[in-house]
């Protein structure tokens, strides 16, 4: 680790080769928690790169356990957090959406960390219980369009940079690698950045990576499309600018996306969009952000074509039958 800690202090950056070799070294527990915060908060200041991202998600994955899914054409959304919005769960309620219009999405997804709840939270409110199992995932992806990867089955590395993390009390690097290591590896992902310095960065793993993404951001710091500012999307091909009047909404107030102060909250929220009893601007906020997902997985549709495909799956009941098959198979 010295000899890293020197490069970093004398203002070089890490390569991927290197990142990925200190992550190894990080499962193999080689350092010191000291010797892990001064690297991460070095990394942290200065701000982290592509190449030193793709070396930790390197490592992640092959400490992690991998989910062979290669036969699928999958979507994963999730947003990479840290927002501090406390949104309800946006990604997730989209998530079944998508697969209630025929798309198969492999989520990925974790506990809340600086919202009330996150993807793991809501889905162990309704009495799902997670598994690793790979015939349990390919049959619920085959029989309701969607599995979920509960992230600390599968990224085994993670436990061994937590306590570090916890203790630093501010975001690092591994606070945006969540995102990156799905476990199944899926041809189409999109992801929500709480700015632009994140998006232009995971944009550019992305196009090293050479999979089928899109990145968005919306103007005023949500790490997902919030409706209350404009956003943009980076995608394979094409970068734009949306206003949420531009897919056929209006521009709506923090408040009415917020997910209260339980993950019983927010839980009311997720049931009530996909029963059909939310609020027009919490329905809205699903349409555009599963449009935007759909339009990414089948990219010969437009993400205006596809808020259609997204309000047919919504109004028609056909999400919410995705989701009640899901609990009943992963119960």
């Amino acid at each position: 680790m010295k000899q890293y800690l020197i490069r970093l202090i004398e203002g070089e950056t890490l390569t991927q080769d290197d990142t990925h070799q200190i992550m190894l070294n990080i499962v193999a527990e080689q350092y010191s928690v000291q010797q892990i915060a001064a690297l991460l908060m070095a990394i942290q200041t200065r701000g982290v790169t592509v190449d030193e991202m793709l070396g930790f998600r390197q490592g992640l994955l092959e400490t992690g356990k991998y989910i062979n899914m290669e036969d699928y054409n999958t979507l994963d959304i999730v947003g990479t957090g840290g927002d501090g919005k406390n949104t309800f769960n946006i990604s997730t309620c989209s998530a079944f959406v998508i697969a209630g219009a025929g798309f198969k999405v492999t989520k990925h997804g974790n506990g809340g960390s600086t919202s009330v709840s996150g993807a793991s939270n809501v889905l162990v409110e309704h009495g799902v219980k997670f598994t690793d199992d790979q015939d349990q995932l390919r049959r619920s992806l085959d029989e309701c369009n969607i599995c979920y990867f509960h992230a600390p089955l599968f990224a085994y590395g993670m436990k061994f940079v937590g306590p570090t993390r916890k203790a630093l009390q501010v975001p690092t690097c591994f606070n945006l690698l969540g995102p990156l290591v799905n476990p199944c590896h899926p041809k189409n992902s999109l992801h929500g950045t709480a700015n632009q310095s994140q998006q232009r960065l995971y944009t550019s793993i992305h196009q090293r990576l050479g999979d089928n993404y899109g990145v968005v951001t919306s103007y005023d710091g949500y790490d997902e499309i919030s409706l209350t500012s404009g956003f943009k999307i980076c995608t394979n091909y094409f970068e734009k600018v949306y206003t949420p009047k531009e897919l056929g909404f209006n521009y709506i107030k923090p408040e009415e996306i917020y997910g209260g102060e339980t993950p019983a909250d927010a839980k009311r929220i997720f049931d009530a969009v996909l029963e059909g009893t939310a609020t027009e601007n919490q329905k809205n906020v699903i349409l555009a952000n599963a449009a935007c997902g759909i339009a990414i997985i089948d990219p010969n549709l437009s993400i205006e074509d596809s808020v259609e495909m997204a309000r047919e799956s919504l109004e028609s009941g056909k999400a919410m039958a995705a989701f009640k098959h899901f609990v009943e198979l992963n119960s």
